[in-house]
């Protein structure tokens, strides 16, 4: 863990904008991911695929926790399945985010998913996904208002502590910009759903969180898009950074 006289060190695994389709926003994206938890007080490491061993091997050796964040999809040959509806998949972000998650399992550093982020930590430890989701991908970032949906947040959990400190059980309407999801009989052994939402394919987990050990948490929207997610997202950059800060 972290010494009290500096910031918490914190890995951000990212998209290599140079190679994505508009390298505009996703460096744009990049910075939001960093941002999200600099402004807490972390120090961020960017971490992508073009990173070297020694580079890689560097920022794990430091690392007080791991943000696992949006992107493309998994291989599905990671969780033993055939591709039966995934796309864009980058098989070199898949290796580099899957040594990221042993090194913070191994240190047992504290790991936030966000949307890719939450299915990686599912696959990584165990689970499966549901690789395509009708309804749920909207217009991508700078292309239009988000599409939004409400979730239910599980009483009890972590995530419903963090983003519900009153305890209301109440809604909340949070962007939707993914095609993937988890379902319950998809969660990894050690998880459990920490939110719900609805879809044609039944309920699917908008939240999950580990039971025991290191902090895991992961959300299946983007908080990160202040702009199209309510407020109290901040409560949860603020206890992931607070998390690996030890505090």
């Amino acid at each position: 863990m972290p010494e009290a006289s500096r910031p918490p060190r914190i890995v951000v695994t990212l998209a290599v904008a140079a190679a994505r389709p508009k390298p505009d926003i996703a460096a744009r994206k990049n910075a939001l991911y960093v941002g999200s938890v600099a402004r807490h007080g972390a120090l961020a490491i960017p971490l992508d695929a073009t990173a070297t061993v020694a580079e890689r091997a560097a920022a794990f050796a430091q690392m007080d926790g791991l943000l696992l964040t949006g992107g493309a999809d998994l291989d599905p040959a990671r969780y033993g399945r055939p591709n039966e509806g995934s796309t864009d998949i980058e098989l070199e972000r898949d290796e580099l985010e899957s040594a990221a998650w042993a090194a913070a399992e191994e240190r047992g550093a504290p790991v936030l998913g966000i949307c890719r982020g939450l299915q990686a930590m599912n696959v990584f430890a165990g689970g499966t996904l549901l690789q395509d989701v009708g309804g749920h991908a909207g217009p991508g970032w700078g292309h239009g208002p988000a599409l939004t949906h409400p979730i239910r947040l599980v009483a009890g959990t972590t995530t419903a502590r963090i983003l519900d400190p009153a305890a209301s059980g109440s809604e909340l309407v949070v962007n939707s910009y993914h095609h993937q999801a988890v379902r319950p009989g998809d969660l990894a052994p050690g998880f459990v759903a920490a939110a719900f939402g609805d879809s044609a394919d039944g309920p699917l987990v908008e939240a999950l969180e580990s039971v025991s050990g290191p902090w895991r948490v992961a959300v299946q929207c983007h908080p990160e898009r202040a702009e199209s997610t309510p407020v109290a997202f901040e409560a949860l950059f603020a206890a992931f950074v607070e998390a690996c800060g030890g505090r």
